[in-house]
């Protein structure tokens, strides 16, 4: 059963306009970068004052942070979506990369250079340990009990604000860092243009580097 919309007719329109604002942002950062983005040019585009669209967003980082959010909880709904349906290590490889190239410039907002000047709030942190307790749940999951100790181990066990409070050990929290680290590498490269005309296809570098991190 849907719950009734219980909002006001000017608590509705205000939140049509707020997405509005948004995918008129979405669409200043695809041409010219998240660095480039401005408040004044859109609300031009939408044919109000500036001062009147900052009614709606207080200026431009707040703006900014109303992305970034978007951004990652729709790769923290991806991975819950696909772990709830009993996705491991490999099917979350892939979930990535496919929400990565269906819209590189939401990648390259969260996982590409800063923007200058903006600092994401701190809030932002609790949507992204969702996506890494996904991850580090596969990990714990999957590791096997004659993995070999590393001599990484031991900083991991002491270093996991990262991890936030989920109880993996430090073997499971490195595999997870690995993953993650060179699987937004592959995808950065591929995102940013970096594999046009080397002659390979790139799916078969990310399947592969999947492969050697799973071990299938």
């Amino acid at each position: 059963m849907i719950d009734p919309d219980t909002r006001t007719p000017r608590e509705r329109y205000r939140t049509q306009v707020r997405e509005e604002i948004k995918q008129h942002a979405w669409t200043q950062i695809a041409a010219a970068g998240a660095s480039a983005l401005s408040v004044n040019a859109i609300a031009k585009q939408m044919g109000m004052s500036g001062p009147a669209l900052y009614r709606y967003f207080a200026n431009r980082d707040e703006l900014i942070t109303e992305l970034v959010k978007d951004a990652y909880r729709s790769l923290a709904d991806t991975f819950r979506t696909r772990a709830e349906a009993g996705a491991d290590l490999g099917d979350l490889a892939h979930a990535l990369r496919g929400w990565a190239l269906e819209d590189p410039q939401r990648y390259f907002l969260v996982y590409g250079t800063p923007v200058p000047g903006y600092q994401a709030p701190e809030d932002t942190t609790r949507i992204t340990s969702e996506i890494m307790a996904v991850l580090l749940d596969a990990c714990a999951a999957e590791q096997l009990p004659d993995t070999p100790p590393s001599p990484l181990d031991p900083h991991l066990a002491e270093h996991r604000a990262w991890a936030g409070p989920h109880p993996a050990p430090p073997s499971a929290l490195r595999r997870a860092l690995t993953f993650w680290t060179r699987l937004h590498g592959e995808l950065s490269l591929e995102l940013a243009g970096h594999f046009t005309g080397m002659g390979f296809d790139p799916a078969h570098l990310y399947a592969a580097e999947t492969e050697a991190l799973t071990g299938r």
